[in-house]
């Protein structure tokens, strides 16, 4: 009421409709007694409000973000029902239409959300959404409450076959994309647990060294939620648990339940045991690979790759680091750059997918390497945020398909393995022009979509303006084309450019985009960009 111009009020009870509405958050009349209920309608609340666009940017909502919140609601709601129609348009893509209005000729998206298991549910649905093999055949959950100190924890996982893991926590339904104290009791007992079980089995022999962390949890999808009375968000974005007991509580539960889960599964034990082995050897295997990309100290620049063009200040705060794709646009970069703040580094063609890739395989790169070195904080379990150079990491990529998928692939490898840079809003993608608008008065304007283009000649026809003949608009196919004069004015100059902020509202569905785009699967991949061709800003902004 307090966020709207308006809310209407329906409330079906007692027999009765009743009916209140609500103008700037004050009734404009009493509760109202309406007709009388049908034999067959069931009591319940409907609410209807109008967003304050004085509070909110935008008051347009968007179905597909919205579908993502409320399924995800349903599975962290054990057999809750939601139910979602859009009335304002006929849906375009014809997927996932459950039902019409009354014009029967006009469809409208709906979908319907219940899922009796909850989060076992929606591990299961993580998993194959991921498109890999389950190490063992069924999801693992368990859940437990203590009502003395008013917190309870459901948690849910299974391991696959994939080399990155993806564990997603909540409080009290709220998406911790920070992590936080449940996620860290979490983790720590797991890891606890798994040794512990493979020394008594005489899986790990005495020679062997612990298994870390990353080995444990490599192809985990897990959701662990917890719900407390009075929880403690911290964080820049409030997105991370502090409430000292989700730690311990979760902890032992994990401890618990897990361990007696091993005990009546050893086969499935030993499976997923013996899939974290196969981690460590690799791990051990580009052990040196990861010693050359620790720095000495986070102001030194020995032992940087050779390509890079380090900027002179040591403040990562003011630093910038442009990822360039290729020679060519990289000389121009270097050449057209402010050489205190910015520093660049050309890639050659496109990276490694990290999606697809093992770790040993990809320290074996010598252009993630290159990467990780530059950006200074390391990898995975092991990444140090406060080591990182630059504050502002941005990929820069032509403006077209190839480049989008560059662009992709460097946000996989940023997502799978120094996720805390995204969270800490370091990563950025830059968005250079499509083209270039010469007019006969020497003046030129760079616009970045089709649209726009067509726009800003219209505007410049209405106000007299004239391009020259055969020259007045110039397409670039890609950053290489453009001088360095031109980078600089168009895409990296602090005043003018056009950056978009990466950013993890939803780390689960953030999980599933990027495993869907990158993965095996084909058919996935062409359905979504069905889909959303026409709107997909969404996924790097």
């Amino acid at each position: 009421n307090a966020l709207s111009t308006r809310v209407d009020i329906e409330v079906r009870r007692q027999g009765f409709h009743w009916t209140q509405t609500y103008i700037d958050q004050k009734p404009t009349a009493r509760l109202a007694k309406g007709a009388p209920m049908g034999e067959d309608e069931s009591t319940g609340t409907s609410v209807t409000f109008w967003a304050d666009g004085k509070i909110f940017e935008t008051t347009t909502y968007d179905f597909e973000t919205l579908r993502n919140r409320f399924q995800q609601m349903a599975f962290l709601n054990k057999g809750l029902k939601i139910s979602l129609t859009d009335l304002r348009e006929p849906d375009q893509a014809g997927d996932e239409v459950a039902g019409t209005d009354d014009d029967a000729e006009t469809k409208h998206q709906s979908v319907t959300y219940q899922y009796n298991d909850g989060i076992k549910d929606y591990v299961d649905y993580l998993v194959k959404s991921r498109k890999t093999t389950p190490v063992e055949p069924d999801v693992i959950d368990f859940e437990a409450e203590d009502l003395k100190i008013g917190i309870s924890a459901e948690i849910a996982m299974q391991w696959t076959t994939a080399y990155s893991e993806a564990v997603h926590t909540f409080a009290n339904t709220i998406s911790t994309t920070e992590g936080g104290t449940h996620e860290e009791g979490f983790r720590a007992a797991l890891t606890s647990l798994v040794n512990r079980y493979a020394r008594e089995k005489n899986i790990l022999k005495d020679k062997d060294e612990n298994l870390s962390g990353d080995d444990v949890r490599e192809g985990l999808t897990a959701v662990v939620s917890v719900k407390l009375t009075t929880p403690q968000f911290e964080g820049q974005t409030k997105t991370k648990l502090g409430n000292s007991e989700a730690k311990t509580f979760v902890q032992r539960v994990m401890t618990d339940k897990l361990g007696d889960w091993f005990d009546a599964h050893p086969s499935e034990a030993k499976s997923i045991i013996q899939k974290a082995i196969e981690a460590s050897r690799a791990r051990i295997a580009a052990k040196k690979a990861r010693e050359n990309t620790r720095r000495k100290s986070i102001f030194e620049s020995a032992g940087m790759p050779d390509k890079l063009k380090d900027c002179q200040s040591n403040n990562p705060e003011e630093c910038e680091l442009f990822i360039v794709e290729g020679d060519s646009a990289g000389g121009s970069a270097i050449q057209g750059r402010n050489p205190i703040t910015q520093a660049i580094l050309p890639l050659r063609g496109k990276i490694l997918n990290t999606e697809r890739a093992s770790l040993d395989r990809m320290m074996k790169s010598d252009t993630i390497e290159a990467l990780i070195t530059a950006v200074g904080g390391g990898y995975g379990e092991d990444f140090d945020l406060n080591k990182v150079r630059y504050h502002k990491v941005i990929i820069m990529a032509d403006a077209d398909v190839d480049g989008a998928h560059i662009a992709t692939l460097n946000l996989t490898l940023f997502f799978r393995y120094m996720r805390p840079m995204i969270t800490a809003g370091y990563v950025y993608v830059a968005m250079p022009p499509l083209y270039r608008l010469k007019w006969t008065k020497g003046a030129h304007d760079f616009v970045y979509t089709d649209a726009e283009r067509d726009r800003v000649l219209a505007e410049g026809k209405a106000a007299g303006r004239q391009l020259p003949k055969g020259e007045g608009i110039q397409r670039y196919k890609g950053l290489g084309e453009m001088s360095y004069q031109e980078l600089w004015e168009t895409t990296m100059d602090p005043e003018h450019r056009i950056l978009k902020q990466v950013q993890i509202e939803d780390a689960a569905a953030a999980d599933e985009t990027f495993s869907m785009l990158m993965g095996d699967e084909v058919e996935p991949r062409r359905l979504f960009i069905q889909r959303n061709a026409r709107n997909v800003s969404w996924i790097d902004a």
